[in-house]
């Protein structure tokens, strides 16, 4: 039983525009391709079906928006995933990399009166492992506005704050170089154009790439 009475390609969808800001402004079909890892073409097919059922709008030579209803479907689905990722990673202790992937199972099938329960068990923290926030109503954000690391100057400190990217192997990635929400780091060094950003950290130091850098929040540490 789906949750929300959509299936579980349409709640991707549509979770993966309101992450990238498709609540406010229009997502190009490009870019939520390379989100979800599939072509254009199927992505043009699933949004022409969510217009038809008013779930988004299109906008031509933009791209496609949310609409009231999508947007309510999103959030609801967004809040059922991150809650389900804290239970895992917080109560059974268990990898957070992988537990998107299980948290993206659990959401499908959960009812309304289960989430309210879980959420309650949890004390309704406010952010999942990544530190994006669980938003509790369509008016709440579900992105984090963080300084990317890609934008921190040389010799600065920040502590990260949130992680962007969802892919498990990414995550994975970023865990084996000693990454994670809540560390302290400072840029060493980095190199012109798209060179990769060496990190110093705690214990040791990290190498990683501009792309990524591109998708890790920060806050200043003055």
């Amino acid at each position: 039983m789906k949750s929300g009475g959509h299936s579980e390609a349409v709640e991707m969808y549509l979770k993966s525009l309101a992450v990238l800001g498709g609540a406010r402004q229009p997502v190009a079909v490009a870019q939520l391709a390379e989100r979800l890892q599939v072509t254009t073409v199927s992505v043009n097919e699933m949004l022409h079906r969510l217009t038809r059922d008013g779930l988004v709008s299109h906008q031509p030579y933009r791209g496609f928006q949310l609409t009231e209803a999508g947007r309510q479907t999103a959030w609801d689905v967004i809040r059922r995933e991150r809650l389900w990722e804290r239970f895992l990673v917080d109560q059974l202790k268990l990898d957070a990399a992988q537990a998107i992937t299980w948290a993206c199972q659990l959401e499908h099938a959960t009812a309304p009166e289960v989430i309210e329960a879980l959420d309650s068990f949890l004390q309704f923290p406010a952010t999942c492992p990544q530190g994006q926030p669980i938003p509790r109503s369509a008016d709440d954000a579900v992105h984090g506005e963080g300084r990317m690391l890609s934008e921190v100057e040389v010799g600065e400190r920040v502590r990260l704050t949130a992680f962007d990217d969802e892919d498990p192997e990414v995550l994975t990635y970023l865990q084996r170089q000693g990454l994670a929400i809540g560390l302290v780091v400072s840029v060493v060094e980095m190199g012109p154009r798209r060179s990769p950003l060496t990190l110093r950290l705690e214990r040791g130091q990290a190498v990683i790439g501009r792309d990524l850098a591109l998708t890790i929040q920060t806050e200043r540490i003055d």
